[in-house]
């Protein structure tokens, strides 16, 4: 009976978490939207850190980071998307393969919403490559919502050493970053573009974890 009380006082423990990142991160994305839509200071600083990198562009720069910005496309996410699917059903996760396709595809989704609803042309150079709209990055947004559920399953079915989870969280984090960096040295997005994917799919990744762990640990009980 004492167990059952604490897994239930975990899985409440985990939903007010999942809640206050959820709603973190919904509060920073309507801010940078704000002064996206309404031309604020923020905006002014796009400008002046996308001249500033656009004016230190070299050779070996545009290389790495078409590389890294690469890590985070279609092209690379969604082989990776069928990857983690089949080792779900091999491992017979159900609920964690649940909860992975409801995150990516869920992202996907609501990023192509965001866009649409607030249609903002790309920076130059970038837009010349690009036909989507530039806010939310996609890349900072995806990314972030697919690596950091990586992360989850990895956390959940690998070691349990607790230095190799905090190891996977480290990669997983400085990998998104990296990301989200490529699309301001390659002038493909704003600063604001690339903050507010990270909201968002803060905002995203957190309620999905949140409720698979709540649900997790409701059906132990």
């Amino acid at each position: 009976m004492a167990s059952r009380s604490l897994i239930r006082s975990n899985a409440w423990l985990h939903l007010t978490l999942g809640f206050l990142i959820s709603a973190l991160g919904l509060w920073i994305f309507l801010g940078v939207t704000e002064d996206v839509v309404h031309n604020d200071p923020l905006t002014q600083f796009d400008l002046t850190l996308l001249n500033w990198l656009q004016a230190h562009h070299g050779q070996f720069g545009d290389q790495l980071f078409r590389a890294i910005s690469g890590l985070g496309s279609p092209w690379v996410l969604i082989p990776l998307a069928l990857v983690i699917t089949v080792f779900l059903v091999i491992q017979k996760q159900g609920l964690l393969l649940e909860g992975w396709l409801l995150a990516f595809l869920g992202g996907f989704l609501l990023n192509n919403i965001l866009k649409r609803a607030i249609q903002r042309p790309r920076p130059y150079p970038g837009a010349a490559e690009y036909s989507s709209w530039s806010f939310p990055s996609g890349h900072a947004m995806v990314s972030l919502i697919a690596y950091g559920m990586v992360a989850y399953v990895l956390i959940l079915l690998g070691p349990r050493n607790r230095r190799a989870q905090l190891a996977i969280v480290a990669g997983a984090a400085l990998l998104v970053l990296a990301i989200g960096f490529s699309r301001l040295y390659l002038g493909a997005h704003y600063f604001s573009d690339v903050v507010g994917g990270y909201a968002a799919g803060t905002l995203w990744l957190s309620a999905c974890i949140s409720g698979l762990e709540v649900t997790r640990r409701w059906r132990a009980t």
